[in-house]
């Protein structure tokens, strides 16, 4: 659908459409680059609260994968007049809450009635203009980091089917609900080459974006890829949300599998995430002092996962290693 939008040039504009990138960038000045974004969507959980603290982090993460802080946000609601004004009022504080863990403010927003509630953020962030982190500046040879185990699509599809145990139901929950806020601090600390965030096109079709907006290949270690706890088994059972097939479905012939690749990594590897981590290209030198520096901030399940390569035949591969 974007093709057939007008193309927007200005000498200003560091990050538009051009990319798909996870936000827009506006150079203000030579000091500071404003970043937009706006992300909203139905409930996944039962709970408001937790509801409002997940889309919110959604929201905040892509300031933080451009590189940088956000400052503003304005409140996004849809919501049904059959249901209590007390449910509203918790999502709004579950976004609340978690905009003030970020060190934002919100300042607003805008409602509407519709058949079925949705929330998210409009978030306005700032950044240096020669401190941006883009989904299009990969180069050959980066490794590649993720913030944030897989999995939330297939729990979530589990969870429907009464499949998930509680502990595991809390750990997706508070998986989504964290912030990018750490990740995103040690990345611009140690200096790494490109950034996005996995939500709805999976890994694949996130990692996809970078590789092809950086005129790049990729190969992906689908074993080194970090989960949440039973994603697997259900992915066996072939508990995976519709999404996931149209993701996989969109790269058609750019992807090659090679031969001991299993179908149930393939299907979490295209799992449609809520909330995901970064996805980091970072200069192979540095990958170990950015894990290292990740993991002691307390992003404990950040690994390597593939590594950027020269254009080839593939967009991406998916191996078991190198």
């Amino acid at each position: 659908m974007l093709r057939h939008l007008p193309k927007q040039t200005n000498a200003n504009l560091l990050v538009g459409l051009d990319t798909s990138d996870d936000a827009a960038v506006y150079r203000l000045n030579e000091e500071i680059a404003t970043i937009q974004t706006v992300d909203f969507f139905t409930p996944m959980v039962d709970d408001p609260y937790f509801f409002g603290q997940i889309a919110a982090a959604n929201a905040l993460s892509d300031v933080y994968a451009m590189g940088g802080t956000p400052l503003l946000a304005l409140n996004i609601v849809c919501f049904p007049s059959c249901l209590s004004p007390d449910i509203l009022a918790e999502i709004l504080r579950g976004g609340a809450d978690k905009v003030a863990e970020a060190g934002a403010i919100v300042a607003g927003g805008h409602s509407v009635q519709d058949d079925e509630p949705k929330y998210g953020l409009a978030v306005t962030g700032v950044v240096h203009p020669k401190q941006v982190y883009s989904n299009a500046t990969a180069a050959p040879g980066d490794l590649l980091i993720v913030t944030k185990p897989l999995g939330t699509g297939i729990i979530n599809t589990g969870i429907k089917a009464d499949l998930v145990e509680k502990a595991v139901i809390d750990k997706t929950i508070s998986t989504m609900a964290a912030l990018n806020k750490e990740a995103a601090r040690v990345m611009q600390q140690v200096g790494v080459s490109s950034c996005t965030d996995i939500t709805g096109f999976g890994l694949l079709g996130h990692s996809a974006e970078m590789a092809q907006a950086s005129g790049l290949s990729l190969h992906l270690y689908a074993e080194a890829v970090p989960v949440l706890p039973g994603v697997r088994e259900l992915a066996r059972m072939g508990i995976i949300p519709g999404g996931a097939y149209n993701n996989r479905n969109h790269l058609g012939d750019r992807l090659f599998i090679e031969e001991k690749v299993t179908r149930e990594e393939i299907d979490i590897l295209c799992d449609p995430q809520t909330s995901g981590g970064l996805l980091i290209a970072v200069p192979a030198p540095r990958a170990s002092r950015l894990l290292t520096e990740l993991h002691n901030s307390g992003v404990a399940e950040a690994a390597i996962i593939g590594e950027m390569m020269p254009q080839d035949k593939f967009l991406i591969t998916v191996g078991r290693g190198k």
